[in-house]
């Protein structure tokens, strides 16, 4: 299994980690913490010293009940990171975390390599002609509503049933456009209670039917830290042993805070199989 990025074929048999770069000034866990561009920079590096494949970067918060800011807000604090990153490590791959079309686009045309969007186009009726049209990888997450309506919107018969069914439909979306490496992320968190969140990682395995790679975002999330009765701060212990569920499930990669912790259990599932 292998995606496509910037010329490079990606071997998802050995899975992948990638880490989280947030530009937001009110992310669940590290928001904040790199507005300035040293800090930015230097979060990168490290990341990619440790062993992150991918580096996504995002700058608009999709926290239940974030802030909602306009398109040139999340441009202004994106773009000029994604030109310095791509001007400090050219052979970086660098995902997009955005739901806009023309943020991704932009962010393309200056050197990024994959759309990571936590609406699967539907929140911008332009994006998955755009994406097909980059010929770049698709990253389509399950969420319901908005980030600022998300946690109203959770009520499921099966949840796992419903979330397949949702993929099949987006996946053929994302085939009629063209788009050949379609990555699915089952959205822990995302119109989710702690409960269902669970559900859905005990039975991550069925989404292989769907035949894409799956991607795993567990990192630090409420369902870990609720369920520890611990902050995000104190969840890293947590997020490991989730992440090893998710790679035994089938995750092909891991979207984490952490990335040295995210690469030794990799490295451990591997020595497993």
């Amino acid at each position: 299994m292998t995606i496509n990025c910037k010329g490079t074929l990606i071997d998802l048999d050995t899975p992948k980690v990638m880490g989280i770069l947030n530009l937001t000034p009110d992310s669940f866990y590290d928001g904040g913490s790199y507005e300035k561009m040293d800090d930015a920079l230097s979060q990168v590096e490290k990341m990619l010293k440790e062993g992150a494949t991918f580096i996504d970067v995002g700058s608009y918060s999709s926290r239940p009940g974030a802030v909602h800011i306009s398109e040139s807000e999340e441009l202004n604090r994106l773009i000029p990171v994604v030109q310095k990153l791509v001007e400090n490590f050219p052979e970086i791959l660098l995902s997009i975390d955005t739901f806009r079309a023309r943020v991704a686009k932009t962010a393309i045309n200056e050197g990024a390599s994959i759309v990571n969007d936590i609406s699967a186009g539907n929140l911008d009726d332009e994006m998955v002609q755009t994406v097909g049209e980059l010929r770049v990888p698709y990253i389509m997450m399950h969420m319901r509503g908005t980030p600022q309506t998300m946690k109203t919107l959770t009520h499921y018969k099966d949840v796992t049933k419903e979330v397949i069914q949702y993929f099949s439909e987006r996946i053929a979306v994302a085939r009629s456009h063209k788009i050949n490496d379609v990555i699915i992320d089952p959205g822990f968190g995302f119109a989710k209670n702690t409960e269902q969140n669970f559900e859905l990682l005990a039975q991550l395995n069925h989404l292989q039917m769907l035949d894409v790679p799956v991607l795993a975002g567990l990192s630090r999330k409420s369902m870990i830290y609720k369920t520890l009765n611990v902050t995000s701060k104190d969840a890293l212990n947590g997020t490991t042993a989730l992440n090893m569920v998710a790679l035994q499930k089938g995750a092909k990669i891991l979207r984490v805070h952490d990335v040295r912790e995210a690469v030794e259990c990799v490295m451990l599932y591997e020595a497993l199989s």
